[in-house]
């Protein structure tokens, strides 16, 4: 799983997104230099935000139900130091008949704030992604939990005031983790059968915290690796444990952190994977340095980056 990829590749797989002049226009907060280059090398044409008004159904067979449209929130973390999972979500959704919308005025969902006590901050930034994402069909997240401050946490943060409780509600009922998205809505679990592999790569997989315990998802990653042409799923001990990050507390804990983090690649290595994939960059980022420290050569991926090399 590569650092950072440059400025350039989000945006490149299709011709020039055209720039939405919205009422945020201009705010600070937004999303870094990164992605706002990407949109203007064109990897994604801006969609309309409601359903109904398809832009391209002429381009549809007749034979064919119109592809699903989402919005894919990419997260910070991918913004900033994993790009190349923004792009490979990109293209496992198109692949599913997907039409994939990004706005490039989204911004933080204000997790860390909120994480860190900081509910006064957090609030502006909520209420923004909000307001953005109101009236959009699917939401789609390449984290766990970027998904869960939003369908869970949003609640706690707007228990004083019920017209945003409701709005937050609303908003939460149509935003996805990627896995979830593509299991529970898609109904993909199988894909084409393939001749297997002479030697497939091995990998193992850890559940993220958020994922696993706010969300309940559990089984919806583990079927799509299971169903990857060329990919065997070796399940390591403990893989519902958390690896130590938990944002700030690998910062103020550094210590304890430190210590889960070398049970859980203890754990990776007595698996024998190849790979080890997870559903939030940030748990790989956190598995990835200690596995680089310890010389452990095992390659962190996203599961979006595994879909899209197995099925392309």
């Amino acid at each position: 799983m590569a650092r950072g990829g440059g400025a350039r590749r989000l945006y490149r797989l299709h011709g020039p997104a055209p720039r939405r002049q919205g009422k945020h226009r201009g705010q600070p907060g937004r999303f870094g230099p990164r992605l706002h280059a990407r949109l203007d090398s064109g990897i994604l044409y801006k969609r309309p935000r409601l359903a109904g008004h398809a832009a391209n159904e002429a381009s549809i067979p007749v034979s064919q139900p119109a592809p699903k449209n989402v919005s894919l929130f990419v997260t910070c973390v991918v913004d900033q130091f994993y790009p190349e999972v923004g792009e490979s979500a990109v293209r496992v959704l198109r692949r599913h008949g997907v039409d994939v919308d990004f706005d490039a005025d989204q911004t933080c969902c204000g997790q860390p704030a909120f994480n860190t006590g900081y509910w006064k901050e957090a609030r502006p930034l909520a209420e923004r992604f909000l307001d953005m994402y109101e009236g959009i069909d699917h939401i789609v997240m390449p984290s766990g939990s970027c998904a869960s401050m939003v369908r869970v946490f949003y609640k706690e943060l707007f228990h004083d005031d019920p017209a945003l409780l409701e709005k937050a509600a609303d908003v939460g009922s149509r935003v996805f983790e990627l896995s979830e998205f593509l299991v529970d809505v898609l109904r993909v679990e199988d894909e084409p059968e393939t001749v297997p592999s002479d030697k497939p790569t091995r990998v193992t997989y850890h559940e993220a915290c958020h994922l696993r315990r706010e969300l309940g998802a559990t089984t919806q990653a583990r079927s799509l690796i299971n169903s990857t042409p060329g990919v065997e799923l070796v399940e390591m001990e403990q893989s519902e444990v958390c690896c130590g990050f938990g944002g700030t507390f690998a910062v103020k804990y550094a210590d304890i952190s430190g210590a889960m983090l070398d049970e859980k690649i203890t754990h990776i290595r007595n698996s024998g994977a190849d790979a080890v994939v997870a559903c939030d960059v940030t748990c790989l980022m956190h598995i990835g340095g200690g596995l680089e420290k310890q010389g452990i050569p095992v390659h962190p991926m996203h599961l979006a980056e595994l879909l899209d090399k197995g099925t392309s």
